[in-house]
């Protein structure tokens, strides 16, 4: 075929290949929406870039300058220097509690979210788990498990529905400024995330050694700990190890609301205008996100590598 038979060939093709016009009427609708939003919000990008607000950032790039060198030539030796005192000062300690409520929320987590997600498995929490029984179970017995799979899984909702920051304020009203408010929401609020997706693995693991105990007569609890326990663990793991991931960050951000916690003084830095001070503490944040990520990452390699 000649090179131009080859264009009208492709070029036929072209015309003739199969059109979805959901996938346009889709891109149609996004474009859409992007516009609506963009005249509804108001943005002005002339205001972003204007005289005042270029003077801001001038502004702010000279405050960020450490204060014993604002002004003056830089001095790694002064910067160091600097930089260690507010280590020792707000640092240390700020990044000690961040991490132990990082870490006690998770484990809290975990362990509320197994029991639920057993209750919430629609494989486990049945009349007949795995394998029928001699005699067929009640109406009212299948309703009865129907509504605990059902109040569960909207609970499990309802936990993951409200942000962090809403069961941080509920606490902090309760508890007060201290470590409490913020290892509790996030406690909270990564139980209903741990919980789905505990419930959702239960019942997508394969039916063959779980119904084989339960011929052997092993009741519900020994099922969970002799054949599911095992075959879910790795991917029990990698989601407990990314939430872990995931609180690192959130408990930072809690320090906000009055959490003492690294946030706490970056609020506290900002609202003083030492400027200096929160960008320090802003990226010794990223630093331990970055380390928790890092930790993740390594911890998730290990289990994949032991399954």
């Amino acid at each position: 075929m000649s090179g131009a038979g080859r264009d009208l060939e492709i070029d036929r093709l072209r015309r003739a290949r199969p059109r979805d016009r959901f996938v346009r009427r889709s891109l149609f609708a996004f474009g859409a929406l992007l516009v609506g939003a963009w005249l509804v919000g108001g943005f002005d990008l002339g205001d972003a870039f204007s005289e005042q607000r270029l003077r801001n950032v001038d502004r702010f790039l000279g405050e960020i300058r450490p204060y014993p060198l604002q002004g003056e030539a830089w001095d790694h030796g002064v910067f160091l220097e600097w930089a260690r005192g507010l280590w020792v000062e707000k640092g240390a300690l700020a990044v000690g509690r961040t991490l132990g409520i990082a870490v006690l929320a998770i484990v809290l987590a975990a362990l509320l979210a197994l029991p639920f997600s057993l209750a919430a498995a629609r494989t486990v929490a049945t009349p007949e788990p795995y394998v029928p029984s001699g005699r067929p179970p009640t109406r009212w017995n299948r309703w009865a498990w129907r509504g605990l799979v059902g109040v569960t899984r909207t609970g499990l909702v309802f936990l993951r529905a409200l942000p962090e920051y809403v069961w941080a304020y509920l606490a902090l009203a309760i508890l007060g400024p201290t470590a409490w408010p913020a290892v509790l929401a996030l406690a909270l609020h990564n139980t209903g995330i741990l919980g789905r997706l505990y419930a959702e693995t239960v019942e997508n693991v394969p039916t063959g050694v779980p119904a084989a105990l339960r011929g052997l007569g092993a009741g519900r609890t020994q099922v969970a700990a002799a054949a599911l326990g095992p075959a879910l663990l790795p991917r029990l793991l990698l989601f407990f190890f990314y939430r872990w991931e995931t609180c690192v960050r959130e408990a930072t951000v809690l320090g906000m609301l009055g959490v003492v916690s690294l946030g706490y003084h970056i609020a506290d830095a900002r609202v003083r205008g030492r400027h200096d001070e929160f960008v320090f503490l802003v990226l010794l944040g990223a630093a331990i996100v970055l380390a928790g990520d890092l930790v993740s990452t390594w911890a998730r390699g290990l289990v994949r590598r032991a399954s």
